[in-house]
């Protein structure tokens, strides 16, 4: 990092992850974003660093990985700075119409992320994701806070578990929502925060949809659309259907160690999960809107 001579550095206080960000000026006035990490994640993030600059060399809109190494603080990560705003704040204020050409293109995007296969060593989906499914099962049964309808999602998924055979792997960006998207000062839409990227079914990576949807249903909508070409599969919607079913299981005892705020903040998602699918009777969620496709 000896070659970047930074004259401002500013803390960003936002999001989940683990890394510590700032907003950094070089001594020509260029902005990066700055990522720190502990040195024992080297191996991880370095890991990360390559399959960003292979996402961008596809042309994604994002954050382009600029440098990497170590330092003091342990392992860096330097980006390019996108001047924009939160798409989560602003799409949602914006006309019916743009707001679902903005899904559409979130629904592209995540198309062409997905176009990056995962290793050859990457451990049968089938087998990795019924793991999962059996923990978050047990830490819902094991959980004092039980949610209205939970058993539904178990059975849900009991009945629908089958569906995981034989599914395709592939890079996964690993927090796809719209809280992890910015519009630049161009009006266009850029994906941030690759730090819990994965391997595993493209499928399974709209299960945080349900945050677009809480937000703006048109945006969803025109996600789901963007990416199949407004040729949605039934199998589809079963599939994404069952893993949030697992996710919503998961999301309370997840939820109980950050306290109560959280705890709620997860219990109404559930409650929403629920409604949309009709209490898991209904595999299409009722925010889904299929329209008119705009290419």
């Amino acid at each position: 990092m000896n070659e970047f001579k930074f004259t401002s550095k500013e803390l960003i206080n936002k999001g989940w992850s683990g890394d510590k960000k700032y907003c950094v000026t070089s001594a020509k006035g260029t902005k990066y974003l700055l990522r720190l990490s502990p040195a024992k994640q080297y191996e991880r993030k370095k890991s990360e660093f390559e399959m960003m600059k292979h996402a961008a060399s596809l042309g994604i809109p994002m954050s382009k990985p600029v440098a990497f190494g170590t330092c003091d603080e342990g392992v860096y990560s330097l980006q390019s700075w996108i001047e924009g705003v939160d798409a989560e704040e602003v799409i949602p204020t914006f006309p019916d119409t743009e707001v679902y050409v903005y899904g559409l293109e979130a629904g592209r995007i995540l198309k062409q992320i997905h176009s990056i296969p995962a290793p050859e060593t990457q451990e049968v989906w089938e087998i990795r994701f019924n793991r999962k499914i059996d923990r978050n099962i047990q830490r819902y049964s094991d959980c004092p806070i039980k949610y209205e309808g939970g058993q539904a999602c178990v059975n849900y998924i009991i009945a629908n578990r089958h569906l995981l055979a034989d599914r395709p792997q592939c890079y996964q960006h690993g927090d796809y929502h719209i809280g992890n998207m910015l519009i630049d000062k161009n009006g266009k839409l850029q994906i941030i925060d690759f730090d819990r990227y994965d391997y595993g079914d493209p499928w399974e990576e709209f299960n945080r949809i349900v945050w677009c949807a809480q937000k703006s249903p048109l945006f969803a909508s025109g996600m789901v659309n963007g990416y199949f070409d407004g040729e949605v599969p039934m199998e589809f919607w079963r599939l994404l259907a069952l893993y949030i079913s697992s996710n919503t299981l998961a999301s309370v005892p997840w939820a109980i160690p950050f306290g109560q705020e959280e705890i709620d903040t997860m219990l109404n998602l559930a409650k929403e999960v629920l409604q949309w699918y009709d209490n898991m009777q209904n595999p299409v969620p009722t925010w889904y809107f299929k329209g008119n496709y705009a290419h």
